[in-house]
């Protein structure tokens, strides 16, 4: 498999695993095309044209032509200069390494990471809290995000990959919509009835078992274990922490729990206020739980090495026959 199979069979998984539904992933796509073409000469330059074919600006090839061969790949959540060192050394001791996979975005995709929260308020949407609350909620949080990330130096990790020349890339919101889908499915089936039962489900997944052996399982933030879970929003996905005013527009539409990655304290004070039990599952656990389905979706047909690093912990479902 060349990289650009690799990335391109990325995005549309993460399509086929968007919460929003491809239909509506699909309109975006040909949204984004039609802008596109409505642009004069100069406009275009600058347009990211990428955009037109893939709906997540925080998940880029970000340096590589895209015609080289993968059968090896140092997988992170993190990748900053030292783990594109780190793969340079190892390289030079004879590993093989042919790709930087990062989880988090970098370069220009980190950069643009405030645009992909738009797809928070069709999120919101699906559970009963109407398109225009959400969007009026989400400009202002969506705004302050790329004021944020204005001043940052997004470009070190890219430089430091260019000048080993090492391939890397990005895969963000399509491994959290791996992991945010399979969760939603699987509560929404399982149908916990407390609290302490969300937990347990959780804690029999392998990479949340892996966590709480470390101290770093999932903990209930908001609530008790005695409480009863209710209508369940499982919140990984849409680039980062959506507006902290959402909380009551939420228990309006009936969520009971919500099921996250991680909260901060601002948000989760305002959780308390609508009384929504909040349990966090765990921010580097579920990000290799959204990496290991994607990476198993992608390499089900395919053997790829895959060498962990930064956080990462890979458990492979794939079933293959000797």
């Amino acid at each position: 498999m060349n990289l650009r199979n690799f990335y391109n069979k990325a995005i549309e998984t993460g399509i086929q695993n968007d919460p929003r539904g491809k239909d509506v992933v699909i309109r975006e796509l040909k949204r984004k095309k039609k802008q596109y073409e409505t642009l004069n000469e100069d406009e275009r330059e600058f347009y990211d044209k990428e955009s037109i074919k893939n709906p997540y600006p925080d998940s880029r090839i970000l340096y590589g032509s895209g015609e080289e061969n993968v059968q090896s790949i140092l997988v992170g959540i993190d990748i900053d200069v030292g783990e594109i060192l780190l793969a340079e050394t190892l390289r030079s001791k004879g590993k093989k390494i042919d790709l930087i996979l990062s989880h988090h975005p970098s370069g220009r995709a980190y950069a643009d990471l405030y645009t992909v929260m738009q797809m928070q308020s069709d999120i919101l949407n699906t559970f009963g809290v109407p398109i225009n609350v959400a969007e009026g909620l989400m400009e202002n949080r969506i705004k302050e995000v790329e004021r944020k990330l204005m001043p940052v130096n997004h470009s070190r990790a890219v430089d430091a990959a260019r000048l080993l020349d090492i391939p890397f890339i990005c895969i963000h919101t399509p491994a959290d919509n791996m992991v945010a889908s399979y969760l939603q499915k699987l509560l929404d089936n399982d149908k916990p009835y407390l609290l302490s039962d969300v937990l347990d489900i959780l804690r029999n997944i392998p990479e949340y078992k892996y966590a709480s052996a470390n101290n770093v399982g999932p903990k209930i933030v908001l609530g008790t274990k005695e409480r009863k879970a209710g209508k369940i929003f499982v919140d990984m996905t849409g680039g980062t922490e959506g507006a902290k005013d959402i909380f009551e527009s939420l228990t309006n539409s009936g969520v009971n729990t919500i099921v996250g990655m991680h909260i901060s304290e601002e948000h989760r004070k305002e959780a308390e206020k609508q009384h929504i039990n909040v349990i966090v599952a765990g921010h580097i656990s579920s990000d290799s739980l959204g990496l290991n389905l994607l990476i198993d979706e992608i390499t089900k047909d395919d053997s790829i090495d895959i060498i962990e690093c930064s956080g990462f912990k890979r458990f492979s479902r794939i079933s293959r026959a000797d």
